[in-house]
This record gives structure tokens, sequence and C-alpha cells, in this order.
């Protein structure tokens, strides 16, 4: 299995929003083979045909990888690199083809009525499909310079016109001819009007993009084309297959947890929960002391989308968890962190529609607040307990009685989701929400099947483009965010760069960082688009979260500070760590502080299931340590 990790190796980490598609006809590749999938057994197995010697074999679907190099189509830019003009135009030609997304099958006719709708000629929407299809991200539809991309087609229009007229009008027909004859045909009629005619393999190339819908109810197995890529309606508007609406909410967990060392009460977790509403499956959640913020729900997201493999070997559950992809519609309530403008931009380059519920209407929210509900009762089983309300708790003290830590309680989490939760009869549904998901992905003789959702195939850059976003300039020290310096050798070409617009203006670039642990950012690179990792300049300084920054900054205010630098900001964390080393034995809240700062060291996300911490120094080791110039915040 590859490792996934965010731990972004020297030489950079080219950023890739490609997916791995896992259906019949899409090609994968494992270790230095490609192959094309015949057959989807179960969401961990495919049987695939190796396209070089021809021999079927059996793939496990966590080892697949996509099959080709970068895809021409692939824009490579940081999220925040893309001007709102680009934006804009990306929405439009988006919102144009909008009606087709979800059709595996497009009619001519349909498509010349949209176009008409939209403005534009029916050739060019369908090119707009094409891209955004061969990517699943918004970005594909961004106006891109003229020229020649690799991989666009080499062949005269009129050959391509002969193509296109003998793959429609020959192959694609109910006698089912074979693709050599369809060959022998191009050639003949190519020969017919003089036109040098394309190789044989670029014929078979083009007759094997054919979706496997259009090819199946063309030549004559309409039905069975039809039982297979329609979804079934649901009950729930527009959540009518898997990964159509994924509802987010937050909640305190109804426990009290114990710290790491002394075992000690510290108080409840927040639950960030995303629920599938078509299957009611759990797709993906997030577990802090943190209070609910932009990161919790980046987080969520990535987990909901990235495969659960490795998770469930971090945490220990035997069980299975198959549910990853990129939700159609993610469907929250109205809370600012709901409401950047990164998480929007995010969604937005992944063609997901950011839906908020309407203002005082909480029914529309039910669904995942119902699975919240459910999973807190069986809380209530646990020691340390708050339970629900104040008069299931009569009698019981749930910090006497609290006993598991955050890492105890989340394995027991992710084993009630997988081996409870998604197993047992829901009555909203009428099956399990296992079930469910199955027959919504797979079908059977009577509900139509979806097919796997497309595989991200880098979980670090679907989780670096969820993450907060920042431009600064870059200075012959480094770059400063939120008065802390930064420096790495990648920075040294960018050092008092200037606008390539000729404004003389200082340029600006773009970093992106982990509020959880902010001792590094990442850095992206303009020239050759990969993103590095951008250590403090003092690398004796040990990991810290933004909120410890944040409750320096605010203990410095209320003394009297009316600027702030980064040697006041590192003495006030330790002065701060230290009265919590001091009071945790007696303090809930000191030790609740300790605990968060454990858990940002671990340095755990979706995208890296795996991560180690590294050994943090001692305060002493840094408190009165020497710094680099540093800016003053007002």
């Amino acid at each position: 299995m590859p490792k996934l990790s965010t731990d972004l190796p020297p030489a950079g980490l080219a950023p890739s929003r490609r997916q791995i598609v896992i259906q019949p006809g899409a090609y994968v590749r494992r270790g230095n083979a490609a192959y094309r999938i015949a057959q989807v057994i179960d969401f961990n197995t495919v049987i695939g045909t190796d396209v070089e010697t021809g021999r079927a074999a059996s793939l496990p679907v966590a080892e697949l990888a996509p099959a080709d190099g970068p895809d021409e189509l692939e824009i490579r830019k940081d999220l925040a690199e893309i001007d709102d003009k680009d934006w804009r135009e990306a929405e439009r030609r988006y919102a144009a083809i909008q009606p087709f997304v979800q059709r595996q099958r497009v009619g001519r006719r349909d498509v010349e009525r949209r176009a008409g709708e939209v403005g534009v000629d029916a050739v060019t929407l369908y090119r707009w499909l094409r891209r955004y299809r061969a990517t699943g991200s918004v970005l594909s539809l961004i106006p891109r310079a003229r020229g020649w991309k690799a991989g666009k087609s080499r062949l005269s229009s009129d050959a391509e016109a002969i193509v296109d007229e003998v793959i429609r009008g020959f192959y694609l027909t109910p006698q089912r001819p074979t693709a050599q004859k369809a060959v022998i045909e191009i050639l003949r009629r190519c020969h017919e009007r003089r036109i040098d005619p394309p190789s044989p393999s670029a014929i078979r190339a083009r007759i094997n993009r054919i979706p496997e819908h259009d090819l199946l109810s063309s030549r004559g197995y309409r039905e069975r084309a039809k039982n297979r890529f329609t979804p079934s309606a649901g009950a729930f508007p527009h959540a009518d297959y898997p990964l159509a609406v994924v509802q987010i909410d937050h909640t305190p967990a109804d426990i009290i947890l114990v710290d790491d060392i002394h075992r000690k009460p510290i108080g409840r977790p927040w639950i960030t929960l995303a629920i599938d509403v078509y299957s009611r499956m759990v797709a993906g959640y997030y577990l802090s002391f943190d209070p609910p913020s932009e990161t919790s729900v980046a987080l969520c997201v990535a987990h909901a989308i990235l495969p659960k493999d490795e998770w469930l070997l971090r945490h220990k559950v035997d069980a299975q968890w198959p549910v990853w992809g990129v939700p159609r519609t993610i469907h929250v309530d109205n809370d600012a962190d709901f409401r950047s403008e990164n998480f929007r931009q995010s969604c937005l380059a992944y063609g997901i529609n950011l839906e908020f519920r309407p203002v005082r209407q909480p029914r529309y929210g039910g669904h995942v607040e119902r699975a919240i509900g459910s999973l807190l009762k069986e809380i209530h089983d646990l020691p340390g307990t708050t339970f629900s309300s104040v008069k299931d708790k009569e009698g019981y003290n749930p910090e006497k009685h609290a006993a598991m830590t955050k890492t105890e309680f989340e394995e027991w989490l992710v084993a009630l989701i997988c081996k409870v939760y998604h197993e047992r009869l829901h009555a909203g549904i009428g099956t399990s929400p296992r079930r469910k998901w199955e027959l919504g992905v797979f079908g059977d003789g009577k509900t139509p099947g979806t097919g796997l959702p497309p595989r991200p195939a880098d979980p670090a850059s679907l989780l670096l483009d969820f993450l907060p976003a920042f431009r600064r300039t870059v200075q012959t020290f480094g770059v400063r965010i939120d008065a802390m310096t930064y420096y790495a050798e990648a920075l040294r070409p960018w050092i008092n760069d200037r606008d390539p617009d000729g404004s003389g203006k200082k340029r600006e670039f773009i970093f992106r960082r982990d509020p959880r642990d902010i001792s590094a950012v990442w850095f992206r690179d303009p020239v050759i688009g990969q993103y590095f990792k951008i250590p403090f300049a003092d690398q004796s300084l040990p990991p810290m979260s933004i909120w410890e920054v944040e409750r320096a900054k605010e203990r410095l205010r209320k003394e009297g500070c009316r600027s702030i630098n980064q040697v006041q900001i590192l003495r006030a964390v330790t002065e701060l760590r230290s009265k919590v080393e001091e009071s945790k034995e007696k303090t809930r809240k000191a030790r609740r502080l300790a605990q968060r700062r454990r858990e940002h060291e671990k340095k755990v996300s979706p995208a890296a299931p795996s991560a180690q911490p590294p050994p943090a120094p001692a305060p002493q080791e840094w408190a009165e340590g020497g710094v680099e110039p540093f800016e003053e915040i007002q």
C-alpha cells in the first residue's frame, strides 16, 4: 500500500489534482505495469488486463495509480494564484455544462439546446465537458494560453472527420463490428479520399476512449446501459445516489476525556462529522480539542474524500470503511468557518457545490444531526460521559469517572462507526448504511449503481488545497507570517523579486500552512510549480499552533504592549507553557491546553495518518535564543 504523507521531500512536491478512475474500460497503473480495468469485483479489488501481455490480473484498488503521466489539461497553479477573472470564467463554463456533468450519455439535441441557452457553440460545450471529465476539476475550465498542447490530436481535420464518421456510423451500431474492422474501414475511406490515414494504434486508442455507457447503448445494449448507469431516485431531494449530498456539522462530544500524561480530566472534545445523505454512511470526521474552525472543516472534508485504509490501520480497527470520492454537494449551516473564501474556492476547484441551510430552518440539517445524535447516544455508555441532559446526569460525576484519552476514544469512535453504526438497520432507509452504500455503488437486479467513485491520486495536494493560504513577499531574511520568520534555500532565488508585470512592486508569493503546527509553511515556486516546506528561520524553535501564538499576543496586549514582535511572542509562549506545566497537576484547563499541544505535535492528518511528531526541545533551549529581524504587529 503506498504511503500517504504530507511531509514534503526536500526536492519539493509537484501538486496533482488527478483522480484514479475505477470503472470498466479505464486505464490504471500498478507498479510499472499498465492495465485496462475489465471488471470491478468489490470495493477492494478489480480485474485488469495488462496492456502489453494481455493477461488478466487481480488488482488491489488501494495500489492503483493513474495510468500515464500528468494530464495535459491539469492546472498546476495554487488556487490562490488564479485571478478573479479566470475564476469567474471557469464558474461560467462549469455552470454551462453542469446539467451534463452527472450524465453518462449526453445527446446532441440536449447539448445544442443548452448551447443556445448559454450562447456558445455546441462544439465548445462538448470541449468544456470533455476537459472537465478528464480531470474532474473545475480548474480544467480556466482559460489557457493559445498554442500547441501536449496530448492534442495531430490528425488532420479530414482524417479526424473520417475517424468520427466511422466510429459513430459504423462501429457504434447494433451490428457490433470489431475494433479491427473499424480500423480497416477508416483506412479504406482515407485511401478512397486520398487522405493521409492515422496509424492503427491511434485509431484503437480513440476507440478505447469511448465511454462505456455510449459503447453499450449504441451497440444494442441500451437496457443494460440504462440499468447500469442510471441512479435510482431517493426520498431526499437531490440525494439520489452516493455522494450526491454530504452534510457537515460540529458538536461537542458527550464525554470528559483525560490527558495522556496524568490521566486526569481535561474536558470534552469537538467532533466535526460528514454524512452521506443517500446512504447515511459517515463519509469522514475530525476530532479535536480545538473549537470549530476553517481547519476543522478542511480536515473533515479531506478525510471524507480520501480512502480510509491507513486511517483504520492507525486506529487499530479491523474493519472496512469503503467511502471515498468528491461529493457533488456539501450542505452546511451558516457558521463563519464554512463561509471562508478559501473553503469556497477549494470546493469550486473540485466541482463541489457548496449549499447553506436556510436560516432558522433546522430540518434541513436533520440527517447529520440525527447521525450525531445516534453516535452521542452510544457515548453515554462510556466512563466519563456527560449524558445529553442534566436529568440524565443526576447523581453521576463525569470527571470522577473519566478514564479515556483522546487516542483511546478515537479508536473506540472509529470502531463504533465502522462496526456498529454502518452495519445496523437504519429506520430512515430501511436497511443498514453499509448495504445502502453498496447498492448505490454496485446496484442489483432492480437498482442501478453509479460505480466506484474516482480516488484522488495525491492526498497531499488535496489537503494543501483546503488549508489556509497567504500572500507574502520574500525578504533577505525570508518570509514573515503572523510575526514569525521562515527561511529555506528554496526562497533564495525570490528574495526581493519584482512583479513580472513591470510595475516595479515587490512580488507576492503563495504560502499555505496547517494552523495546528506553524513551525513550517508550504511555499509554491511559481516557475517549477512545486511546493517546498519552509521551516522557522530559527530551527531550534519547537512546533507551536496558531492558537498558542494568539494567546501569547493577547497576553502581551493586556500587559500594555502596543507593538508585538517575535521575541516577545516566543517569551510569552514559553511563560505560558511553563505555567501550564506547573499547574497541569492542579487544573483541568491547563491539562487541556497541554494535551491540545501534544495533539498538534502529532501532525496526524487524513493525508498523513502515520505521521510522527519530531522531538520538541525543552523551553530553555529557545526561550532566550537570538532571532532574525522581526515584523511588528500593531
